[in-house]
């Protein structure tokens, strides 16, 4: 095993700070990043805070997983990288690899319960009680979990699409948004300010749904048509039973009805912001009088998500970021938290040395 320096929270309550974690050796078929940034991601928060009760956190804990990097080691039986290349590690760093939806490409979704997150999950290689994220100056990931990041795109800026990126662009793809949808995003943050840049790459006429008229013209910029403020009930009305599909990124619990009550017959809202307390209950009616969905999506496969950032190195597409050193990692959660950044945080990983 490997000493490596690292950012971790002792505790729920204690701040982030300096920590030396353990990675286990390179083996046959891995990949050792040697990682230079790292997106800030709200799931972080909430892990470090242990604020979701069906994942209790382990303590210490490393949060991190929208990791770029460059590669520093390859194993022996390493085909598709080498030393060098450009490398990124999502939310995942193993599945069972047998089970259907594993063979389907759809390992977030594993059937066996075996899918191993980059942070909190069972450590299936014992280097530590679980696996520790990209706050930290290296990682090794099995090749199959790692993906290729294209010199075209700017390495800070493409972190968050490891997580956001992929968040947004798998419901995207799996409703069919494109030429002749209408697509609603709720909410302009780290997801949903990707959740416009995609759709409106996909050809999709993008609506974004904000609390205040305070972000509308930055929306635009990003490649909204419209932006509609939620809490203006006759704004809301004008778009009844218009939306192919609407896409939910906000992290807190909030009613669904006025955004369902939106959809057209069989269109589908999708929830990606995973909330620290239950949604209030829909109005079952709204879902039954016009065979409307209600979903959920959870990032995307390996596949996938290579699929989306070799979309993003074709239409230049990155995320927009505050670059911080790791020092501030506790301003930026509390910032966060506020809404008071545009739009990812990402860590420059140098500053750990």
């Amino acid at each position: 095993m490997t000493s490596t320096k690292a950012f971790a929270a002792p505790s729920a309550k204690d701040a982030l700070s300096a920590a030396t974690i353990e990675r286990r050796e390179v083996g046959p078929t891995d990949i050792e990043i040697q990682i230079q940034f790292c997106g800030v991601c709200h799931s972080d928060l909430h892990t470090a805070r242990n604020e979701w009760d069906v994942w209790p956190t382990v303590y210490p804990c490393v949060p991190g997983h929208e990791i770029v990097g460059q590669v520093s080691r390859v194993g022996s039986k390493v085909k598709n990288f080498k030393e060098g290349d450009r490398a990124g590690v999502g939310c995942m760093v193993d599945s069972c690899g047998t089970c259907a939806s594993c063979k389907a490409d759809l390992e977030q979704y594993c059937d066996t319960g075996g899918t191993v997150f980059t942070y909190n999950s069972p450590d299936p290689h014992n280097t530590a009680p679980v696996t520790y994220g990209g706050y930290s100056e290296k990682i090794v990931v099995d090749e199959r979990f790692v993906l290729h990041i294209s010199d075209k795109l700017e390495l800070a800026a493409t972190a968050p699409l490891l997580c956001a990126g992929i968040t947004l662009y798998s419901p995207l793809k799996h409703w069919n948004a494109g030429p002749g949808k209408k697509v609603g995003i709720v909410g302009l943050g780290g997801l949903g300010h990707m959740g416009v840049k995609l759709s409106h790459a996909l050809g999709a006429e993008t609506v974004l749904f904000s609390r205040t008229a305070e972000k509308g013209a930055d929306a635009k910029r990003l490649g909204a048509d419209e932006v509609v403020i939620s809490r203006n009930e006759r704004e809301m009305e004008a778009h009844s039973r218009s939306f192919d599909l609407i896409i939910s990124t906000v992290s807190a619990s909030h009613n669904l009805d006025p955004y369902i009550s939106l959809l057209k017959r069989d269109g589908t809202l999708v929830l990606v912001g995973a909330p620290e307390h239950p949604h209030p209950s829909p109005t079952i009616f709204q879902l039954l009088l016009a065979r409307r969905s209600l979903a959920g999506s959870g990032i995307g496969g390996i596949r996938e998500t290579q699929e989306m950032l070799d979309f993003c190195a074709e239409r230049n597409i990155t995320s927009d970021i505050e670059l911080i050193p790791i020092q501030k990692i506790n301003e930026a959660y509390s910032r966060m938290l506020e809404g008071d950044v545009k739009y990812r945080f990402v860590i420059d990983m140098q500053s750990l040395q």
